[in-house]
């Protein structure tokens, strides 16, 4: 199993590292603390903020009720006071950061003294909030089999309908000194909880089971539900406050974790530790793990377009390459035949060289697209003919030596390319007219390689073809990822979104291509489509959009059925294609066969578009 906290031993440079960032309150120097003169607590370590009024303090003798043990990853264990306070923004639940594997148990009483912290998952400059904890702890057991603390319950009904408060402007948007108001805001209510015993009751799974053994459900049933069982991610204010992430204390040699998808229940109560980790913040650490009851979700099958319908999809095959196992050429290619019923156009992403990851200069990926659309043909499809430009090595990002790129399959029995020039890595293709008709001067031909908008980063690749007669326009597009982006349970709020400049960029320069081309021919049919990276309400698509070059067709449909990636349990776009005005009528379908599911042949779903030119 993943380790949830890979903790550093060194505590106290730790803590005075988050001193000189600004994350806690005091002196470095109190780090190595003296011991507090009265005998503390558990709610006095955890304070009324995110931040423990006792950081950087030795403690002693501070009690508690064993209620789970981790002997993986960030080994150590959670302990909880029998005797609560009255004040809910205070937790009576506490992290003991062992190291070594504890030799406490479940129901031990006992008393642990030791170096109060603030451990933030995933470091410093995540943007993670923090986890207070014991470190270095002297632990003595005086006694055993003691019943444990009654669970608090995640429901509803104790979730606030509010997300997080606004960040503290003088302090750079942080809500880590803000004192925290449970009955409020959801984030705050999950803080006010963090290393306590709490239980959920029977829950919908939200998002599938991982191959970290981790799943997530919705306390909220109702909330933003999506049309088949998940929960949508409609905007930045709808974060969608009942999602919890499920892991479970014992290690997976031990008892399997269960296999669930969305839509599944997850039955019965799940009780345990609430902690915090960097995949996805606050987390039920199930000591006891409900039953998952399988729901009926299927992978969707898209409707095959008419003989006068120009079938168009976009699918993220995720970094296929030769070394991959046939299996995955054969499940791929099986979905592009059966789910997507053989599109006339496909265009891919995340096709790599020849090689895969070995990093050795190899760019073509020849082998890769032969294997593939064998594979297809053997499924029953097409014989899928393809376009593409290799990449300059290791100048697009991605896997280092896997050389991703873009590329153009067509069934040349339905569709035909217009060859024009073909273009290499370095070269821009560009808008002429031809005939009183906007034409490629590269086709395939990359968009602009050169702009800094694309530096380590997929360039567009575009490309013309005609349909009974009338030329289509495909642009195929890989923006720049969401890494580095703070988390929705960031300690800003609202999060720090720092990828989202280079994709503004990146639509901007697509923008104004597309401009160019209905500058020619007002009437172009001008597709643009792909792994865009960002939400149909982002401002990445609106600067697609801008000037009404483009529509994101996933608009047109409902709202509990626009998503085509499933993220700690919240459904969302990533996946789009767009459209010039000229493609008046349409029927656009995001076809549902990976990100809902477990067993995945991609994390994303496909999209299509039909219409007739």
């Amino acid at each position: 199993m993943r380790s949830s906290h890979p903790r550093s031993a060194a505590v106290a440079a730790l803590v005075a590292s988050a001193l000189a960032t600004g994350l806690l309150a005091g002196s470095a120097d109190a780090a190595e603390g003296s011991v507090s003169a009265d005998p503390v607590r558990i709610h006095d370590i955890q304070g009324t903020t995110r931040i423990s009024p006792l950081t950087g303090k030795q403690v002693a003798d501070v009690e508690g009720i064993v209620t789970g043990v981790r002997t993986y990853g960030s080994r150590g264990f959670w302990m909880q006071d029998p005797d609560a306070d009255d004040n809910d923004a205070t937790s009576e639940g506490v992290f003991v950061f062992t190291s070594s594997v504890p030799t406490v148990a479940v129901g031990d009483a006992v008393k642990v003294s030791g170096l109060v912290g603030e451990y933030v998952p995933g470091g410093l400059t995540s943007g993670n909030q923090s986890v207070t904890q014991i470190s270095k702890p002297v632990v003595t057991v005086v006694s055993s089999g003691n019943t444990l603390p009654e669970a608090a319950a995640i429901t509803e009904y104790t979730v606030p309908a509010e997300y997080a408060p606004a960040g503290d402007p003088a302090a750079a948007g942080s809500i880590n000194g803000l004192a925290l108001e449970p009955s409020r805001y959801a984030l705050d209510f999950y803080e006010a909880l963090e290393g306590m015993n709490v239980r959920i009751g029977t829950s919908r799974v939200v998002g599938a089971t991982d191959p970290h053994a981790e799943l997530w459900v919705t306390v909220k049933g109702w909330e933003n539900t999506a049309k088949r069982g998940g929960t949508i991610y409609g905007s930045y204010e709808s974060q969608n406050t009942g999602r919890l992430q499920i892991q479970q204390l014992a290690p997976l040699a031990q008892q399997p974790f269960p296999v669930a998808n969305v839509g599944d229940k997850l039955t019965g109560t799940t009780e345990g530790p609430l902690d915090f980790n960097q995949f996805g913040g606050y987390t039920l650490v199930a000591r006891t793990l409900g039953t998952v009851k399988a729901g009926t979700l299927a992978p969707e099958k898209t409707k095959a377009q008419a003989a006068n319908e120009l079938a168009v999809a976009t699918y993220n095959v995720e970094n296929l390459d030769p070394t991959d196992p046939q299996e995955k050429f054969d499940n791929l290619a099986k979905a592009v035949v059966e789910n997507l019923a053989s599109p006339d156009v496909l265009a891919l992403e995340e096709i790599q060289d020849d090689n895969g990851a070995k990093n050795d200069g190899t760019v073509s990926a020849e082998q890769t697209l032969t294997k593939f659309t064998a594979a297809i043909a053997a499924a029953g499809g097409p014989a899928y003919q393809w376009r593409t430009v290799n990449p300059e090595n290791n100048k697009d990002g991605g896997e280092p030596g896997g050389n991703i790129r873009q590329v153009f399959l067509f069934n040349p029995e339905r569709v035909s390319f217009t060859e024009r020039a073909p273009g290499d890595a370095a070269t821009a293709t560009g808008v002429v007219k031809d005939q009183g008709k906007a034409a490629l001067t590269h086709s395939p031909g990359r968009i602009d390689p050169a702009n800094p908008a694309w530096a380590d980063s997929r360039k567009p690749l575009a490309g013309e073809f005609v349909f009974r007669g009338k030329t289509v326009f495909v642009i195929a597009n890989h923006f720049g990822s969401k890494g580095g982006d703070e988390g929705l349970t960031s300690h800003h709020q609202p999060p720090v979104r720092s990828s989202e400049a280079k994709r503004l960029l990146q639509a901007q320069a697509v923008n104004g291509f597309v401009k160019e081309l209905l500058a020619a021919d007002k009437k172009a049919n001008v597709l643009v489509l792909g792994d865009i990276n960002d939400f149909e309400f982002s401002a990445t698509t609106n600067a697609l959009a801008d000037g009404g070059a483009l529509y994101p067709a996933i608009k047109s449909l409902p709202k509990a059925e626009r998503y085509s990636y499933v993220y700690q349990g919240n459904a969302q776009v990533l996946d789009q294609i767009l459209t010039s005005p000229a493609i008046k009528t349409f029927t656009y379908d995001s076809v549902h066969i990976n990100a809902e599911f477990s067993a995945q042949n991609s994390d994303h779903d496909p999209q299509v578009l039909r219409f007739r030119p």
